[in-house]
């Protein structure tokens, strides 16, 4: 029995991507399972079927082909393939912006500043939070909306991206789906070899 509600076959449009790697130092090039974050990430994409285009491509070129665009963080480069595709999907049928988020598990607490710094105050409820991962669709036409006419991507970090988006388009827009715990995303290289054992294909 198909879970989601629509044929992902029938109604699966064609989707341009890329794998953003903007902003993101040397750390997309450290290695897993012996190949680089950013190579992991690009081939996930392409097993989802995604038409991957080179970050350095003319906006307008992107809004001319009429299409879904899904970024991919290289930093989520283990985000398996069904997963993007179920996202791109969902952004084509529903013309909705969608991103993948994980589950806040850290105990987050409040900062209140005083004379001489901060001070910790309450804990933060992780109920009502989420950690933004990848991808990050947009519709085709957000695409054109954003990137139409000269525009550009708001930023290329993820989490300002998306508060960007919410606040253009509105939250109702902007659709969070729980992505799965291979999707985590690396903060810095002591992350590699938690997500190395989460995803060890032995």
């Amino acid at each position: 029995m198909n879970p989601h509600p629509y044929d992902p076959v029938d109604l699966f449009a064609p989707v341009a991507g890329i794998v953003v790697e903007e902003g993101r130092g040397a750390l997309p090039f450290h290695l897993i399972h012996g190949e680089s974050l950013v190579a992991a990430a690009a081939w996930a994409a392409g097993e989802a079927g995604v038409d991957l285009l080179d970050q350095t491509i003319p906006w307008e070129a992107v809004v001319e082909r009429e299409e879904p665009l899904l970024l991919h963080d290289p930093l989520c480069p283990m985000t398996p393939p069904e997963f993007l595709r179920r996202c791109a999907e969902r952004a084509a049928v529903e013309d909705r912006v969608v991103v993948g988020v994980r589950p806040v598990t850290d105990t987050v607490k409040e900062l209140h500043p005083v004379a001489d710094g901060e001070v910790v105050g309450t804990t933060v409820d992780r109920d009502a939070l989420v950690a933004v991962c990848s991808p990050v669709v947009l519709p085709a036409a957000v695409v054109a909306d954003l990137l139409g006419d000269g525009g550009s991507l708001p930023s290329t970090d993820f989490v300002e991206l998306v508060g960007a988006l919410r606040h253009r388009y509105g939250a109702e827009r902007v659709l969070l789906v729980e992505a799965p715990p291979e999707a985590r995303r690396i903060a810095t290289a002591a992350d590699l070899p938690v997500l190395e054992a989460l995803t060890d294909p032995r």
